[in-house]
């Protein structure tokens, strides 16, 4: 897949040829997201054209919201780009979503970034919005097209009686659900970084831990206990996470995540390393001293254990 940033002004000018174009913001590559592109992708196989997907970065409300805001995504830009092309997507667009890009009117979107690009044909869900504040509708877009593109739009995706969305897959990530993330995202949710020092007080527990520090974009699960996979090396290993600021022992309100890796031991600091977060057993406790501690963490992993074993069985 080529991937073409874009600043706006569009300033592509060479020839270009005719596509498909999906459009989204696409956070998470979700299974509402999958059926757009893929929608996308048959239609220009019929066409033999090329599969385009348009996205922007930052997030909108970065730029438009009055206050200084940081988003955390499901898919940082890497990671997003990741999943699209493993979607088969010839060619990626990402347009820096900037003050003057958010004032175009929908008609002015559609001259300079479909007509602009060659597209024949567009793919989007049915309640996407484009132009200054959302004018644009998707109802609205052929009759912006005036016949030079085709439109697709696809319904509206449901799981557990709602529409799969970014912000209800959010919504279930900060409180917990990862079963039902993971339902609407269609794969385990991810979240990258390095492996860091940590104060080593897991080896004197007999639980040694993997300090992680998270790559600053990504969403993080509400604080407590989970049911992990953890890649590194290119290697999956079970384990169970903590979120927490470990209040058994410490006092300061600086966040950590560890993992104890089952059935490991190796040396690990500085490696790039991901966890896959799949179930949420227990919110972080403060215990008295150090055997009430043991005796939950040894529980715990009984859990662990006991969840991947069901999960594999059925």
């Amino acid at each position: 897949m080529e991937t073409i940033f874009i600043h706006h002004p569009n300033n592509i000018t060479e020839e270009l040829d005719p596509k498909t174009i999906a459009l989204g913001f696409f956070d998470g590559v979700h299974r509402g997201h999958k059926e757009v592109i893929q929608r996308a992708k048959k239609i220009a196989k019929e066409n033999n054209e090329k599969c385009a997907v348009l996205t922007f970065d930052p997030h909108p409300s970065v730029v438009l919201s009055k206050m200084r805001k940081k988003v955390k995504y499901l898919t940082p830009l890497e990671e997003k780009e990741e999943k699209i092309a493993e979607l088969g997507v010839d060619i990626l667009f990402v347009v820096r979503f900037t003050t003057a890009f958010s004032q175009l009117t929908p008609e002015e979107f559609v001259e300079q970034y479909l007509v602009g690009l060659n597209a024949k044909h567009v793919v989007a869900g049915f309640d996407y919005s484009y132009g200054q504040k959302g004018a644009g509708k998707m109802s609205e877009l052929s009759e912006y097209a005036k016949g030079r593109f085709e439109v697709t739009i696809v319904d509206k995706q449901e799981a557990f009686k709602a529409k799969i969305s970014s912000t209800n897959i959010r919504n279930y990530i900060e409180s917990g659900e990862l079963d039902e993330a993971n339902e609407l995202l269609g794969y385990p949710y991810k979240v990258r970084g390095t492996v860091i020092h940590g104060d080593k007080r897991g080896r004197t527990l007999g639980f040694p831990t993997a300090n992680m520090r998270i790559d600053a974009d990504y969403l993080i699960p509400k604080l407590g206990i989970y049911a992990v996979k953890f890649i590194v090396s290119g290697e999956t290993y079970l384990g169970m996470a903590s979120i927490g600021y470990n209040v058994t022992f410490k006092t300061d309100q600086e966040l950590s995540i560890e993992v104890y890796i089952l059935d490991f031991d190796r040396e690990i600091y500085g490696e790039s390393a991901e966890i896959e977060w799949y179930h949420f057993f227990r919110p972080e406790m403060k215990f008295n001293g150090m055997e009430g501690l043991i005796e939950q963490l040894k529980k715990d992993e009984e859990d662990t254990r006991r969840y991947f074993e069901r999960e594999s069985s059925i």
